[in-house]
């Protein structure tokens, strides 16, 4: 019999005439190993009916009791896999009326006439039990039917939740990126029809910073897609936390000056050395601290704090400013997951950023989480991370401010005067500007708008670097560099290049270098960061531009 039956299930109950009755019955069951129990009056019976029986075994008599109704009203509650069977020892003579009508409301009823044979009633309470166990079969096949409809419900509300996520995800990405696009595109045309030079100079802050924006979203987007397939890589190294925690607060300062909220720093020096990528774990306070100013109204104040407690160091943001509902507080480090996803919202963004600080911190061994009192009571994060021992060396590491938002660098005094450069790109927007910066500090350009071309002018111009695309048609610059590699030295194939193309995942980075290239560059690529490398693979870096005095 299956393990859901209780033992209170598995009961034979009995209702016998007389005592000795009683002790008979219980004996021959007892016997061949039927549990039973032996019920003083009807009441006692119909309490044990509702605990649980295998089968009922009575006589006339119990038919004849006040209580009978009681037993019937019972029987009749059964659930719609349950009919216990009865056994019922009838005389030979007539019974009453009331006794005929309650026998006419018993179902599953087996009728024996006393005296009755023990064995007869052995064979016939038997029977009654396979019966009441395939009830019970009938019971489990129910419960895992329903179980399994319950599980189908909860998948597809799960699945109905997931494409409601990804409708409201698609739709946000879809506005997070059309508004910067919106801005760079009317000031760009705002520029062409009235070019004054205050206009342009306001234009040219307002493209930028736009352009940034999406620089970002693009860089949460695929920081997701490495830490969801595993190929987020981590360089570590043994840090102070004031190192990163400095860096991120000057990267954020400027944002929390325009916006007139108070910055404040409590990091204790000396004792908070934790082992981690140094960088990565600057992307985790610069995004708590940009969340927690992006929230924050005018007047308040934003604080980290750092300290040593035993075997960890515990960082914390916290803010004056909206908070977090009580609601939302679980589901505040969700991918995709805002509090407010309305057409209102006041704040922007893909609802990645917090997502991202969780698998960081998870990848340094750490744990983060989140405190509110509620809306308008502000917030508080708290990153603890593995504490490690000081050591006297620390790494000349420098951090780099997170892309999107660090200010745009002059274009480097590194002079290519007398460098040919050959420009490889299918885009001419793209070829036209790689020309144009490249010519402001005086190198020799020449551009091809395939590989195919760019394999040509490669043995006629013998340049001194190139610069490829990967992305191209017919032939994509992999394939590019592995024919300017088999060319071989005399005929050029052994010259610096740089790849310089959209594909930005770690996994590209190392195909590209696989391929020949000498280094990789994503796109978008600073001016600056260009210009110092094509300097430096053509040995050129040092070399300053002159200036007239």
């Amino acid at each position: 019999m299956s393990d859901h039956v209780t033992d209170l299930e598995r009961r034979v109950l009995i209702l016998p005439p007389t005592a000795r009755d009683a002790e008979i019955t219980r004996s021959l069951l007892e016997r061949h190993g039927i549990a039973c129990l032996a019920c003083a009056d009807v009441h006692r019976l119909t309490m044990e009916v509702a605990r649980g029986a295998m089968a009922l075994v009575m006589t006339e008599h119990a038919l004849m009791d006040e209580a009978i109704g009681e037993l019937l009203r019972a029987l009749d509650a059964q659930p719609a896999w349950s009919d216990i069977p009865t056994v019922l020892l009838l005389p030979g003579s007539m019974l009453s009326v009331a006794g005929e009508q309650a026998l006419q409301s018993l179902r599953n009823v087996t009728l024996l006439e006393r005296p009755v044979a023990l064995r007869t009633l052995l064979s016939t309470v038997q029977s009654a039990i396979r019966g009441r166990e395939r009830q019970y079969q009938m019971r489990e096949q129910l419960d895992a039917l329903q179980r399994a409809e319950a599980l189908a419900r909860a998948a597809q509300a799960e699945g109905e939740q997931a494409s409601r996520m990804k409708d409201e995800f698609l739709a946000t990405l879809s506005h997070e990126l059309r508004t910067p696009l919106n801005a760079i595109l009317g000031w760009s045309q705002l520029i062409r029809q009235r070019p004054d030079p205050q206009m342009i100079e306001e234009g040219l802050s307002i493209i930028e910073r736009n352009t940034r924006v999406q620089v970002q979203l693009i860089e949460d987007l695929l920081d997701m897609s490495r830490i969801i397939s595993g190929k987020l890589r981590l360089e570590f190294e043994m840090i102070d936390v004031a190192t990163f925690i400095d860096a991120a607060i000057e990267t954020v300062e400027p944002a929390a000056k325009a916006k007139g909220v108070e910055l404040r720093k409590v990091v204790g020096r000396g004792s908070n050395h934790v082992a981690g990528d140094a960088n990565r774990l600057q992307q985790v306070i610069w995004n708590l601290l940009s969340n927690a100013i992006k929230f924050t109204p005018a007047g308040g104040h934003v604080e980290v704090r750092a300290e040593r407690r035993k075997s960890e160091v515990a960082i914390s943001v916290s803010d004056s400013g909206l908070g977090i509902k009580p609601d939302f507080l679980p589901h505040v480090f969700e991918r995709f997951r805002q509090a407010d996803g309305s057409t209102t919202r006041p704040q922007g963004g893909l609802g990645l950023g917090l997502a991202i600080v969780k698998n960081l911190v998870e990848l340094h061994g750490g744990t983060v989480e989140a405190h509110s009192a509620g809306e308008h009571q502000g917030s508080t994060f708290t990153i603890l991370l593995p504490a490690a021992a000081r050591i006297d060396h620390q790494s000349d590491h420098r951090l780099r401010p997170p892309d999107a938002i660090s200010k745009a660098p002059d274009l480097g005094r590194e002079s290519l005067s007398g460098l040919k450069v050959l420009v490889v790109d299918d885009e001419p927007d793209a070829r036209d500007l790689l020309r144009r910066l490249l010519e402001r500090r005086q190198a020799t350009v020449i551009t091809a708008g395939s590989a195919i071309d760019g394999l040509q002018l490669l043995e006629q111009e013998k340049p001194d670097v190139l610069v490829s695309d990967i992305g191209m048609p017919l032939v994509d610059g992999y394939e590019f560099i592995t024919q300017v590699r088999s060319l071989g030295a005399n005929r050029g194939g052994d010259l610096p290049a740089v790849a310089l193309t959209a594909f930005a995942r770690a996994e590209d980075r190392a195909r590209a270098l696989h391929a020949g290239y000498t280094v990789h560059m994503a796109k978008p690529v600073e001016p600056a960061n260009l210009i110092a490398i094509v300097a430096s693979v053509s040995g050129r870096a040092g070399a300053k531009e002159e200036t007239s005095r």
